[in-house]
């Protein structure tokens, strides 16, 4: 029986360096990443995520912008986000956006929700940290009416109630694709099974089958609320290149670049190499090497935690577009094929 599990990418507009080393400006950046964009379609993946930042290291801050983009020049592959900080936005505007992008892309539009692992957009737009539980599952709760095609009537603490609002556009096709991000925590898992929505577990770090706990709450707790069976997905970091040996040496320094930078910000010590290594390795979350031993632990992700998505994010740091070109072209002719004969 052939593999039903979809194989994505995502990004979050990392922004990058050029052949001669100096650093490309966010404009390029996100010229670059309509791009990867259009290189994803063609080599024929189920969905290409972008990630909401609010940093100069990151140059996606208007997801939606970006995916109609690479809408109006693809044909099939699903667009999303990677995710949207829903915390800090306006779940309706949100609403409007994804669904005026489903819209224009054919019904190829997904949202993925999430709290966000960085904070600048809470001061950017007027939020209280202090309220940063409460904001996102205030706005997830308005979010899940919106999905239903019906008139919403909804009230809260933090924003005003709404009584038999038609929101515009409705969603062609009657509801948006919705997934919950989350970073591992039971809290995070019970909330997505109590809306019934699909679960997309970010695992950046450790051992991916820690997860399988998760899955196992996630899948009870959707058959305790009377919900049906939903999708879960993953999003992990990795680099595909010809061999194992090139795919580390081309990754590791930009890598170490970017985890460092932020482990400056969060306290964390330097990353060393063997510490690469080990995220690499066949139990790790960092999904780099060729196409073989990429296709080898994506399997084993899936098979261990049941999934039915897997999105590799394939920019890091400031590992250059061509590399991240020729990434996104082996994973889509000879990862993606390779994952569904293991999972045959």
């Amino acid at each position: 029986m052939a593999s039903t599990v979809e194989l994505g990418v995502d990004t979050f507009g990392d922004v990058t360096v050029a052949a001669d080393g100096r650093q490309l400006t966010q404009a390029e950046t996100l010229r670059n990443v309509v791009e990867e964009g259009i290189l994803a379609d063609q080599v024929g993946l189920a969905f290409f995520g972008v990630g909401e930042h609010h940093r100069p290291d990151f140059a996606i801050s208007a997801p939606e912008v970006v995916l109609a983009a690479i809408a109006t020049r693809t044909s099939r592959i699903h667009l999303g986000s990677a995710v949207i900080v829903l915390s800090s936005d306006d779940p309706i505007r949100v609403f409007q956006r994804f669904s005026t992008l489903n819209a224009i892309s054919n019904g190829r539009a997904e949202v993925v929700l999430g709290r966000g692992s960085f904070t600048e957009s809470f001061p950017l737009f007027g939020h209280d940290l202090a309220n940063y539980e409460e904001l996102f599952e205030e706005k997830l709760n308005l979010f899940a009416e919106l999905l239903k095609p019906e008139p919403v009537t909804w009230s809260g603490r933090l924003r005003s109630p709404l009584s038999r609002q038609v929101v515009y556009p409705p969603a062609e096709g009657g509801t948006l694709r919705t997934w919950v991000a989350v970073g591992g925590s039971p809290e995070s898992v019970v909330r997505a099974a109590h809306y019934g929505l699909p679960l997309m577990l970010a695992i950046i770090g450790g051992q991916p089958a820690r997860f399988a706990p998760w899955t196992e709450l996630y899948r009870e707790r959707l058959q305790r609320f009377e919900k049906p069976l939903q999708p879960i997905g993953v999003h992990s970091p990795g680099h595909v290149a010809a061999t194992d040996e090139q795919a580390k040496e081309e990754l590791w320094p930009h890598y170490a670049g970017l985890m460092n930078r932020i482990g400056r910000e969060r306290g964390w010590p330097p990353v060393t190499r063997a510490q690469f290594e080990q995220a690499a390795g066949p139990d790790g979350a960092l999904y780099c090497g060729s196409p073989e031993t990429v296709a080898k632990k994506i399997a084993a992700t899936v098979t261990t935690l049941g999934l039915s998505r897997f999105d590799l994010k394939y920019s890091n740091g400031t590992l250059p577009h061509d590399a991240i070109m020729k990434s996104i072209e082996l994973y889509g002719t000879k990862v993606v094929p390779l994952v569904h004969d293991l999972l045959a």
